[in-house]
C-alpha cells in the first residue's frame, strides 16, 4: 500500500477521496457499485470541495479580502466546509440554517467558531427562507461575501475540475454510470459534466428523494413534487445555475424507507456509517446498475458520516416518530 502524499496546507486535504466497492449493493446490481468517500474531507462531507472553491472564486474575483466574512445559507454541511475552510483563511463566518436540521450539524457550527443565525424551514418562494436571509444578511454586514452555494457557479466547478476527474483516474476510465441526489445541484451537474468530457456515453442518472420536484422535471418537463422526505441537504423544487445544463440522462425516485434500508445494511454489514442522503445515492446506483445491465460499472457520492445524525436517524425514537423503520440494533433501547 502507498502512502498518501505529505500536504503543505490544510486546504490540501480537501479531495482526493477514497474510492470503495460496495459489496452488498453491487450484488444487489449484479455489476459493480462503487463509492466515493467524501466523509473523508476535512469537514467529513462532500459540500468542503464546494466551499473551498467559493470561496478562492470571491478571492480571485476581488470580493472577498483579508478579515472578511463569509455569510451562507445552508441545511448545515456547506456550512461546516466553509467555517473550516474560512478558519485557515482567516475569515469570520456567518451560517444561516433552518432549525429543522439535526443538532449535531448546529454544534458542530458553534464549535467552529461560526456565527449560527436559526430559521423556521420555509418555501424558497418566502423572503424568510434561509437563502433569502443569508443574502440580506451579506449585504448588510460591512466587508461580507453571500456564498451562494445554489447559484454560485463555482460549486460545480470543484466538481468538474476535482471530483469527476478522480473518478475517472480512480477507475481507470472505465465506467459506465454515475448518479447521486441533487441539493444545490453542484454535484451531479459537475461531475456529470466532467464525466461526459471524457465520455459521452457516461449514463448520469439523478436520484431524487420524494418531495423534491427534479425527478418530474427531468421525467416530464415539469417541476411537480410528491411526497415527503426527511433527507437533509437534497431535494430541490427549481433549477438552479448550477444545474442549468446538467447532462441528466435518466432519473430514478427514491423513498426514504429504501435509503434507510442502505443505510442499515451498509453499517451493518460492510462497516459504513452515513447519512440518508448516502442511502438514498446507493439506493439511486443499484437501481441504475438494473437499468444498465449485469457487469457495469456504477459510481455514487458517499456524502458525508452518518455521527453527524445520532438524534435522527440512528435514533429510535426519532424514527418511530416520523414513522420510519428502526434499525433492528437500536429497538427496545
Amino acid at each position: 500500500m502507498t502512502a498518501p502524499s505529505p500536504q503543505r496546507s490544510t486546504l490540501d486535504l480537501i479531495g482526493n477521496t477514497p474510492l470503495v466497492l460496495l459489496k452488498g449493493p453491487s450484488e444487489a446490481a449484479q455489476c459493480e457499485i462503487w463509492g466515493k468517500c467524501e466523509f473523508a474531507n476535512p469537514g467529513a462531507s462532500v459540500k468542503d470541495r464546494a466551499a473551498l472553491f467559493i470561496i478562492r472564486d470571491a478571492e480571485e474575483r476581488g470580493e472577498l479580502k483579508p478579515g472578511g466574512t463569509v455569510v451562507e445559507g445552508t441545511a448545515g454541511n456547506t456550512g461546516i466546509g466553509i467555517a473550516l475552510v474560512a478558519n485557515a483563511c482567516g475569515y469570520k463566518t456567518v451560517i444561516v440554517m433552518p432549525d429543522n436540521q439535526s443538532r449535531e450539524k448546529m454544534d458542530t457550527l458553534r464549535a467552529l467558531g461560526a456565527e449560527l443565525v436559526l430559521v423556521p424551514p420555509t418555501k424558497f418562494a418566502d423572503p424568510n427562507h434561509f437563502v433569502h436571509t443569508s443574502r440580506w444578511i451579506a449585504e448588510e454586514t460591512p466587508g461580507a461575501v453571500w456564498a451562494n452555494q445554489f447559484d454560485n457557479v463555482a460549486n460545480r466547478k470543484a466538481h468538474i475540475e476535482g471530483t469527476a476527474i478522480e473518478l475517472w483516474e480512480q477507475l481507470e476510465g472505465r465506467i459506465d454510470g454515475f448518479t447521486c441526489a441533487a441539493g444545490t445541484g453542484g454535484t451531479i451537474a459537475g461531475v456529470g459534466m466532467g464525466l461526459k468530457a471524457f465520455d459521452e456515453n457516461v449514463t448520469i442518472a439523478l436520484s431524487d428523494p420524494h418531495g423534491a420536484a427534479l425527478y418530474s422535471y427531468y421525467a416530464c418537463g415539469e417541476l411537480v413534487a410528491e411526497g415527503t422526505s426527511v433527507a437533509e441537504g437534497i431535494g430541490q423544487g427549481r433549477i438552479t445555475a448550477n444545474l442549468e445544463g446538467a447532462p441528466i440522462d435518466t432519473q430514478f425516485r427514491i423513498s426514504d424507507e429504501e435509503g434507510l434500508d442502505w443505510v442499515a445494511r451498509l453499517l451493518s454489514e460492510e462497516g459504513l456509517c452515513l447519512g440518508l442522503s448516502s442511502g438514498i445515492n446507493v439506493a439511486g446506483a443499484v437501481a441504475l446498475g438494473r437499468q444498465l445491465g449485469p457487469g457495469k460499472r456504477i459510481a455514487t457520492i458517499l456524502c458525508d458520516t452518518g455521527f453527524r445524525y445520532l438524534s435522527t436517524i440512528y435514533n429510535a425514537a426519532w424514527l418511530e416518530e416520523k414513522g420510519l423503520p428502526v434499525f433492528p440494533w437500536l429497538r427496545g433501547r
